[in-house]
């Protein structure tokens, strides 16, 4: 058991004004599982790499042992997935890999002799934490596995990574964190720090944390406020009996000074005392998060049932994508379609949009039906916002100050989007969506690499204004609370 140890770690991109990390000290066991929260931009991926030793940096990180980054680069995907391995951990023992995959619940005999292109997402992300666990004398970084997991997959993670120890793990599934990890790294806004616990407990005590600071912050305005009238008060009474210094009898005149020095250092008093009130709230709600509330205007439709599909086949060429595939949605509703990765899902999707997919069946869809969409791929997202609002055909206004609810700064306006985190270009596919007036909206893994304050903002926002809507998701937290239907594929 030692001691990873960060001092004094300050960070910038170059040519970049701003600075990502600035005098942040921490520091955490190599025995933990941590996992480790923020939101998007604040530059999670970003200390990862600078554990890896990626960038220059100022300050210090002491690490006693090796940094391993999850997910590893295949430089050749083509190669069979033992090859992949092998490069990862050469002469390992395969016994152990056996005992891990085993775990992990995937079959060794059918998936070593493979292709590694040709794994499912999730396959890859198993066998790679698999094959890196193997790695002795090592510190494993995780970033974001979830994103290429169902739910059946990542409640098999998540038990396979509370039996480890030794790792950082980057994630915004709620669930999936309170699984699987002992301790917790913050990213907040003016700095970070290390709880013992997992990401529940640490959101309970950054609640009450803020609650305390926003009491805090009232009472002394409250304060502040009593001593400005106290001190003009006392100010006003000093000139008062100053200018009444027109007594014939030198005493008078003595006596009346005395009680206008008094009346003065009371003033002087009561101005320090505010000046330290001040002071004192400066320090205050640094930390608090805010998470505006988004709003969204769906638009009503005269029929009551918007989609219907009866007994769809989608194929593509000879392979069967899913078949047997038979829902309604109606006004109102909120349809989860649920399955494992590779089940068809985004087919069924792409069917609904009019894409040209070859089915049979039956598929009906309300006539003169508008539809916003929100795709799981951010790759094409380039160039400036402003010229993506124009191309989208939505208010450019309202486009921005969405955004700014999602925690984007003034300053990310500025930059391209392909410089964007992966969080920041989802929330710009959801900020589309959001400001698009639909009578369905289709979303197709919209919480991808999105932080958690801004899942409960769309938590919150599907739940008060009640669109109907489509959507493949693997955040169990999140279905549970804004699913009115599941269509289990």
């Amino acid at each position: 058991m030692s001691m990873i140890q960060v001092r004094n770690l300050t960070f910038a991109y170059e040519g970049s004004y701003d600075t990502i990390f600035e005098n942040v000290s921490f520091r955490f066991d190599t025995d933990w599982r941590l996992g480790l929260t923020g939101r998007n931009g604040r530059g999670k991926t970003t200390l990862l790499r600078l554990l890896m030793g990626k960038y220059e940096y100022q300050g210090e990180i002491a690490a006693p042992v090796r940094f391993d980054y999850f997910p590893f680069e295949v430089t050749d995907p083509s190669r069979a997935a033992q090859a992949v391995v092998e490069e990862i951990i050469p002469n390992y023992e395969p016994w152990r890999l056996s005992r891990e995959l085993s775990l992990l619940e995937m079959e060794e005999a059918a998936l070593m002799d493979r292709p590694f292109a040709t794994l499912s997402m999730g396959e890859r992300t198993k066998l790679l934490l698999a094959a890196l666990f193997l790695r002795e004398g090592g510190f494993l970084l995780i970033d974001e596995p979830t994103n290429h997991l169902d739910m059946h997959a990542r409640a098999i993670t998540s038990r396979y990574l509370r039996g480890k120890q030794g790792f950082l793990l980057v994630s915004h599934d709620r669930v999936f964190l309170d699984s699987c990890i002992d301790h917790i790294l913050a990213i907040n806004k003016a700095g970070m720090e290390v709880q013992r616990g997992n990401f529940s407990s640490w959101q309970e005590n950054k609640r009450q944390q803020d609650a305390f600071e926003r009491e805090e912050s009232e009472r002394l305005k409250r304060d502040i406020g009593r001593l400005n009238e106290a001190s003009r008060r006392t100010a006003g009474w000093s000139d008062k009996i100053e200018k009444s210094k027109t007594g014939t009898h030198p005493a008078d005149r003595g006596y009346i000074g005395h009680q206008s020095a008094k009346m003065m250092q009371r003033a002087k008093s009561t101005q320090r005392r505010r000046e330290a009130a001040v002071e004192e709230k400066s320090k205050l709600l640094h930390n608090v998060e805010s998470a505006e509330a988004l709003a969204l205007h769906p638009l009503a439709h005269h029929a009551p049932r918007l989609a219907e599909l009866s007994d769809v086949r989608i194929c593509y060429g000879e392979h069967i994508a899913c078949e047997n595939i038979g829902f309604t949605i109606k006004t109102g509703e909120r349809v989860a379609l649920l399955g494992r990765n590779g089940c068809g899902k985004s087919s069924v999707l792409k069917l609904l949009l009019g894409e040209p997919i070859s089915y049979t069946g039956a598929l009906h869809m309300a006539s003169g039906l508008r539809i916003s969409y929100v795709p799981q791929d951010t790759a094409l997202l380039r160039g400036s916002l402003k010229a993506y609002a124009r191309e989208s055909g939505v208010e450019e206004s309202l486009f921005l100050a969405i955004l700014r609810k999602l925690d984007f700064a003034r300053a990310q306006f500025e930059k391209e989007m392909q410089h964007y985190s992966a969080g920041q270009k989802k929330k710009v596919l959801l900020a589309r969506s959001l400001c698009e007036q639909a009578h369905l909206y289709i979303w197709d893994e919209p919480l991808n690499y999105i932080d958690v304050l801004s899942r409960v903002q769309i938590e919150e926002l599907v739940l008060k204004h009640r669109p109907t809507l489509l959507f493949v998701e693997h955040d169990r937290a999140f279905c549970d609370a804004i699913a009115t239907k599941t269509v289990r594929m």
